[in-house]
């Protein structure tokens, strides 16, 4: 008896199960896939922490520096060269990106700016040929083995920032808005002169989503410490020296700047520059004096300086006054008419004698 209402049962499930339309047990099938293969963790985040610029700032100002992968605060950038334990640095991150089309390389144009157009994208493949990288060409993908991507040599990386004034928040802010791996290929550790290739440009708001999957080291202290490459560039952690300010002439800094210590004192400008204008902003210091608040200091700081003057001047006069009649009192007078005195009366009682 029992066997039998088992076998009910059973049919009774196979003919439910087959009532159901192909098209819902196949989305049955992709819900529970998906559901399955979801990421978890830090992966799953895919969205930029950068606010967007505003196209109507009120004041902005670009500029272009260089990061030297060699310094402690963009070392982060650089290590490790092979990719270790799941870590890699960030042009094999962006690299393996591009192989995978999931982002967009722009060519480096000889005057140096940014084209994010259509017509002047590169793609990974002539990148390769060009810079002289080893891939294999199988069923229409590229392949690229970690060990022959150039990542040692990508020793600087070229940044365009944006510190702008955004009205509507009242803040400042300085976003990053392009950067580019440069290879430096040479022998100036044996006396020669080292040549820099830049790559590609890559929009940061294109990126800036997968950014922030790759961590990377924060401390040499605390391993455990780890921030993404996203919160990386948009805290400001990094450090590069200015080589272009965005001015009328398009000049570069070394257009205008003949030795190392011109650069220096122009790059130590237009930081002060940025400094000023947040300074000015906020009131604490005007950024341009007017002449008649300059002329209205002069005056005050004169009238401050001859206050003091008048009053030491007042005290030597009255201390002239106060010495004056010590010097002419008929002090010692006094004193001689009494002797006189004395005197006639002792010659009064000798005379008595």
């Amino acid at each position: 008896m029992k066997r039998y209402i088992l076998l009910l049962i059973a049919t009774f499930t196979i003919a439910t199960l087959s009532a159901q339309p192909p098209k819902r047990r196949a989305e049955d099938a992709t819900r529970s896939a998906a559901t399955r293969n979801a990421p978890t963790g830090v992966s799953y985040r895919d969205f930029p922490t950068a606010q967007a610029m505003p196209q109507d700032v009120a004041w902005r100002r670009d500029l272009y520096r260089v990061l030297n992968l060699k310094k402690d605060a963009n070392a982060v950038l650089y290590y490790p060269t092979t990719p270790q334990d799941g870590r890699v640095n960030l042009f094999t991150y962006l690299f393996h990106l591009l192989l995978r089309r999931q982002i967009k390389a722009y060519d480096y144009k000889l005057d140096g700016n940014e084209d994010f157009s259509a017509a002047n994208e590169v793609t990974a493949r002539t990148l390769m040929d060009r810079y002289h990288i080893y891939y294999e060409a199988k069923d229409g993908r590229l392949r690229v083995n970690d060990a022959d991507l150039p990542s040692e040599d990508v020793k600087l990386y070229y940044l365009k920032e944006s510190t702008y004034y955004d009205q509507y928040t009242a803040t400042f802010r300085t976003k990053v808005v392009a950067i580019c791996p440069v290879i430096v290929r040479g022998d100036s550790e044996f006396g020669g002169t080292d040549q820099n290739y830049p790559m590609f440009w890559v929009r940061f708001d294109e990126v800036a989503p997968k950014l922030g999957k790759l961590m990377l080291m924060e401390s040499n202290y605390n391993n455990a410490a780890t921030l993404s490459a996203d919160d990386y560039f948009t805290l400001g952690r990094y450090e590069g020296d200015i080589y272009k300010a965005v001015n009328l002439q398009d000049r570069l800094l070394s257009n205008y700047c003949p030795s190392d210590s011109d650069m220096h004192r122009e790059q130590a400008r237009i930081e002060k520059q940025l400094k000023d204008v947040r300074k000015g902003v906020w009131g604490e210091e005007p950024v341009v004096k007017k002449p008649e608040a300059v002329v209205t200091d002069t005056a005050a700081v004169a009238t401050e300086a001859a206050a003091p003057k008048r009053r030491i001047t007042a005290r030597r006069r009255t201390t002239t006054r106060t010495k004056s009649p010590k010097v002419s009192t008929p002090s010692t007078k006094e004193p001689k008419s009494s002797k006189t005195t004395k005197a006639a009366g002792f010659s009064v009682r000798r005379q008595r004698h």
